[in-house]
């Protein structure tokens, strides 16, 4: 395994597309880290600068479930780490992050209230 880390500054918006989560073992047992932390995991929607290109990337977070973080939301992601895996002849990457939180600013408003308003 091959852990790199991520500029986040350089991937543009970041939204949520899928709430946090549990992350669930085949057996259905919630997953923990190597210290015994739960792990959550959250979809984002990661848009490019240079382009429209948008990638969905489910990224793990360990201890408490990240709150505030809903469907649409712009999200900060700190400490973001890509990790290169490679099992029985499958290979990936999985993304594993510090923490998710709430956009602070006026985007992350207007996309709540844009929401709202169409749902209406």
């Amino acid at each position: 395994m091959q852990n790199k880390p991520v500029d986040t500054s350089r991937l543009g918006l970041i939204r949520c597309v899928a709430a946090p989560e549990a992350r669930m073992t085949p057996d259905g047992q919630q997953r923990r880290d190597r210290d015994g932390a739960l792990q959550w995991v959250t979809a984002l929607a990661v848009r490019q600068q240079e382009g429209r290109r948008i990638d969905v990337l489910e990224v793990v977070v360990s201890g408490s479930q990240p709150e505030g973080i809903t469907e649409g939301a712009v999200v900060t992601v700190r400490d973001l780490w890509s990790v290169d895996w490679t099992v029985d002849g499958r290979s990936g990457t999985s993304w594993r992050a510090a923490a998710i939180t709430a956009a602070p600013g006026p985007r992350a408003e207007s996309a709540a209230s844009g929401r709202k308003g169409g749902a209406e």
